[in-house]
């Protein structure tokens, strides 16, 4: 039996095209002699039927808005270059192959580098790659420690610097340059 998730003239993200829309009709599939639907599907205007499991509400997207390692996973993924000539390049420590950051769950979005610029220095750019993937994780690392010395005093002044830096990075990063840690935090 289901339930509906959602109610109509409800605004919800469609996660599967990636754009906000709002329910527009209901739609219960019922089956003779049951009570309750079997499923239920939402009508977004779309062009298609959608279910409820590839909506969110505005509560959810706010949610899901928080940097957790459950729900943004950035990674490097090894991408096969198309007009590569000579696999057996020297200077290229993954021949045939750039390095590309992945920011979504479906191995789209997020950073890749033309072909010219990976052959002119493949050694930066798999660096810059690392630091893309892992930058969520030193974010959060900011973050813990801009708070760790915003709910303590008495800091050894090393400790306290960093704190700082860390707190500028945040404010940043949030684009609010008056926000404490904690602000920043429930910004997201």
């Amino acid at each position: 039996m289901a339930k509906a998730l959602f109610h109509k003239g409800q605004r919800v993200y469609v996660k599967s095209v990636g754009t906000w829309a709002t329910v527009e009709r209901v739609l219960p599939q019922w089956v003779k002699g049951v009570e309750e639907p079997l499923k239920v599907f939402y009508d977004v205007g779309l062009g298609r039927e959608f279910g409820g499991h590839e909506l969110l509400g505005e509560e959810q997207t706010k949610a899901a808005r928080r940097w957790d390692d459950d729900i943004e996973n950035w990674r490097v993924m090894r991408l096969r270059c198309q007009w590569e000539l000579d696999s057996a390049e020297k200077k290229n420590p993954h021949a045939g192959t750039y390095p590309a950051v992945v920011t979504d769950a479906l191995d789209w979005g997020g950073w890749r580098v033309p072909k010219s610029e990976y052959d002119r220095d493949p050694e930066r750019i798999e660096y810059q790659a690392r630091i893309l993937a892992n930058g969520l994780r030193l974010l959060r690392v900011a973050r813990e420690l801009a708070l760790f010395a915003e709910e303590h005093t008495g800091l050894p002044e090393d400790l306290a610097d960093l704190a700082a830096r860390a707190d500028e990075i945040l404010r940043e990063v949030h684009h609010d340059p008056s926000a404490s840690p904690s602000q920043a935090m429930a910004a997201e």
